[in-house]
């Protein structure tokens, strides 16, 4: 497809995947963001690569995919070039493996018989005993029922890994351009999306990728196909720096439940893991709050309690900031992969929610082939536009995006005022 134009509607770390593969795969690529690259939810996230979290299915099967493809990307981007090395090294890849811990009986049951389900999808899933999981980990509350380790799962520097992946692909000709914030109002010729409106001007391309993550429902409103992708937004602490206390990433059996639920109201489950710098990282929680970017000392504290019931050690332990970001949450829980079938020309990947930085390198290698029309990998279908959780908006996402194309169009108004009066006193 040498010569096909590619606009990607966003530059965070499922952005920059896709356009580094499809500008490998030739395209001519432009990465089109309203803010800097990877500064919104990729700079927020926590940077889990697991499979730990996921029951068979299709999102299991591009976490598979997305764990294998990882170290292999970073392996050739360092080959390409010097700059590419640097980034590679800046990503942390840390392949630590993951240990999933019940306090409960009836947590130990959960989490024995969600092991034996992954293990019917080729997942490793070790039973540790007592002796094994202190051995693991030495901090570890001695008030524990379960522990399954996860040899598999791994851990990345989020925005370091999504430059890793925005370095190659602009090596590869891909081009970005920040501050341009797609307008209300598509350019279309005989029912295909052939440009988009930015306060620069219309950009023209062949096929347009919305991976505007936690906003891709208001932009695929406002590209006239809307898809119910909403924020959810999620919290993390983060210690100063300590000697070696947590050496792989841990976390209560119960987290699994809140990432599969779909609830609005606060949910919080224990999560700790240590960064190469030394600091712990402890989450997670989750609320459905729209785009209210406020911390909650509440919300904070309780995180911070579930993370001591994993860590007790941790008490006391001084935490140098807390900071939240939005996730791309879909009522059904599945990414968006793949072509809209109401308007030709528009593609999209959205709706990792917090699993966005892990899967995607595998939504990168899934989009270029969907694009290219080669077989996949991973059977794409689960991920279509066209299913019914995908395409019913909630009516709070349409009331948004309404008043925001209103705001747009009284702003463009005016500056087309603006302008009309400069012309006329320059006449």
């Amino acid at each position: 497809m040498n010569g096909t134009r590619a606009v990607v509607l966003g530059a965070g770390i499922i952005g920059a995947a896709c356009a580094r593969e499809l500008a490998l795969a030739g395209l001519e690529v432009t990465l089109l963001d309203r803010g800097g690259a990877g500064a919104a939810t990729t700079s927020h996230g926590e940077g889990n690569v697991l499979v730990s979290d996921k029951g068979p299915g299709p999102e299991l099967r591009l976490a598979q995919l997305s764990r294998r493809l990882w170290p292999e990307v970073l392996a050739a981007i360092a080959e390409r070039s010097p700059a590419g090395a640097r980034c590679v090294e800046a990503a942390e890849w840390d392949p630590k493996g993951g240990i999933v811990v019940a306090t409960t009986e009836a947590g130990a049951h959960g989490l024995a018989e969600f092991a034996a389900t992954q293990r019917t999808a080729d997942v490793r899933a070790d039973t540790l005993t007592t002796d094994a999981l202190r051995a693991a980990e030495p901090c570890i509350t001695h008030a524990h029922t379960a522990a399954v380790h996860y040899p598999e799962d791994a851990q990345v520097q989020p925005a370091g890994a999504a430059a890793a992946l925005l370095t190659d692909a602009l090596a590869a000709g891909a081009r970005l351009r920040t501050g341009e914030e797609v307008l209300a109002g598509v350019v279309t010729r005989g029912g295909r999306l052939t440009g988009v409106r930015t306060p620069g001007g219309v950009v023209e391309a062949d096929l347009f990728v919305n991976a505007a993550g936690p906003w891709s429902g208001a932009l695929g409103a406002r590209l006239g196909a809307p898809v119910a992708v909403e924020p959810r937004r999620g919290d993390v602490l983060v210690t100063t720096p300590l000697p070696p206390t947590v050496f792989h990433k841990v976390y209560d059996a119960d987290y699994v439940g809140a990432v599969g639920s779909s609830e609005e109201e606060l949910q919080t489950s224990a999560v700790v893991e240590s960064t190469r710098a030394g600091s712990v990282l402890i989450g997670s929680s989750r609320r459905r709050v729209g785009f209210d970017e406020r911390l909650r000392p509440e919300v904070l504290s309780a995180v911070a309690a579930k993370a001591l019931r994993l860590f007790p050690s941790l008490a006391g332990v001084p935490v140098m900031r807390a900071y939240g970001g939005f996730r791309p949450y879909v009522p059904d829980h599945l990414p968006v992969v793949g072509a809209d079938p109401r308007l030709a020309g528009l593609w999209h990947a959205s709706g990792h929610e917090g699993a966005g930085i892990g899967l995607s390198v595998g939504t990168g290698r899934l989009l270029r082939d969907l694009v290219l029309g080669e077989p996949t990998e991973i059977d794409a279908h689960p991920f279509r536009v066209d299913r019914p959780a995908v395409l019913t908006p909630p009516p709070e996402s349409r009331q948004q995006d309404r008043k925001q194309g209103r705001k747009q169009n009284r702003e463009q108004r005016r500056k087309l005022e603006m302008e009309q009066d400069q012309e006329q006193e320059g006449a």
